[in-house]
């Protein structure tokens, strides 16, 4: 299967990082998802609820991540694909979140990671 809901540009508030002064308010975040779907029954009924509502992710990333208080972004990354995986049904997700105030000299800094639901 290579049918994909994809979600780019997430922008999302989150208190995360290992200094200090990171740790004193909110930063920006922005993510980029890739979340393997099967459409066709989506396709088929023209029906939200057999599709993967990329709404509803959003929504709940953003309730998720503005919970959490991570030193790292790699544990956030982490978090928010067995989220995807666990409560939406995707069947593998790639994932990419970056931190844009992270470095000065930089326009971002981040990860990228690619999870798959495990078998039963």
């Amino acid at each position: 299967m290579t049918d994909v809901v994809f979600i780019d540009g997430l922008c999302l508030d989150a208190v995360i990082g290992v200094h200090a002064h990171e740790r004193l308010a909110p930063q920006p975040l922005r993510l980029d998802i890739r979340m393997q779907f099967d459409t066709r029954r989506a396709a088929a009924s023209d029906a939200l609820s057999d599709a993967l509502d990329y709404d509803a992710v959003a929504r709940r990333l953003a309730e998720y991540v503005a919970s959490t208080r991570f030193a790292l972004v790699e544990t956030l990354a982490e978090r928010c694909a067995a989220l995807i995986l666990d409560e939406f049904g995707a069947e593998r997700v790639q994932l990419r979140l970056a931190k844009p105030t992270a470095l000065k000299s930089a326009a971002a800094v981040g990860v990228e990671i690619a999870r798959a639901r495990r078998s039963s």
